[in-house]
């Protein structure tokens, strides 16, 4: 996981596609594939997606409907 240090710009790491994937995921509850298609240009790859998904779901800043498969923002 990329963060912010004397080596990793904030731009760089994966503390700042927070907002785009939150600022996404305000508009309504969307599947993984949708969101990451809908932040696909903002986040660099895949894995900082996924780096992104879990540190928002580790903070509670978003949450997993397993019946539904849809991820909903907590605000």
């Amino acid at each position: 996981m990329r963060l912010p240090n004397k080596i990793n710009r904030f731009n760089d790491s994966v503390i700042s596609k927070f907002t785009v994937v939150l600022g996404a995921l305000e508009n309504g509850d969307m599947m993984v594939l949708e969101l990451y298609n809908a932040t696909r240009n903002d986040t660099d790859d895949v894995g900082d997606f996924l780096e992104v998904l879990d540190c928002l779901y580790a903070l509670g800043r978003i949450e997993y409907n397993t019946e539904t498969r849809l991820l909903h923002y907590v605000s």
